[in-house]
């Protein structure tokens, strides 16, 4: 039960990090600060400069799982703590897709220093990946553009995880638009 719980817990923070909007900059970076609620709790990098698209893209040759923990159009609750208005918010799973998950040490490739242990990029986001997971260790070009300086970086291989990401729509716990 607690092993599915953390799964849980990690698909929706990967969701929350990959795939979801986080609504607009404007909304997001007013009263912005550096404390706790914008940082990422396990890396200690600053989430200020999350910059999803409000779109329901998804990255090319992701695929949709065959049997999701939470189908498409359930409701969920987001467990993570990342971003500001995250934590606690009530999700409308929007898509689900079976992906590998990795942590990432990259340098942005718009300055500044370097960043460990960045979770999370997905296998679709990493142009070496192909159709294999990448092993530990490995030196990667990631694809993502979801924080500033990430397209194009190259970054280590910390650690991965075979899993499933959603694609959700909520409205923040702060309040605001609903984020699609």
């Amino acid at each position: 039960m607690k092993k599915n719980i953390s799964a849980i817990a990690f698909t929706l923070f990967i969701l929350s990090l990959l795939l979801v909007a986080c609504g607009n900059n404007e909304n997001m970076n007013e009263g912005t600060n550096t404390g706790p609620s914008n940082m990422d709790s396990d890396s200690g990098e600053s989430m200020d400069s999350m910059n999803h698209a409000e779109s329901s893209d998804i990255p090319e040759g992701l695929k949709e799982a065959n049997n999701p923990t939470y189908e498409v159009g359930s409701n969920a609750i987001i467990t993570a703590n990342h971003m500001k208005g995250v934590d606690g918010a009530e999700a409308t799973i929007k898509g689900a897709y079976q992906t590998t998950a990795y942590v990432i040490s990259y340098t942005p490739t718009s300055g500044g220093e370097k960043v460990d242990n960045h979770k999370w990029v997905i296998q679709e986001e990493i142009e070496e990946a192909g159709g294999g997971n990448l092993e530990e260790g490995m030196e990667v070009t990631i694809t993502a553009s979801h924080m500033e300086g990430t397209n194009g970086a190259k970054a280590i291989i910390e650690s991965k995880n075979s899993t499933t990401v959603y694609l959700v729509d909520y409205i923040p716990t702060t309040g605001g638009e609903k984020v699609t």
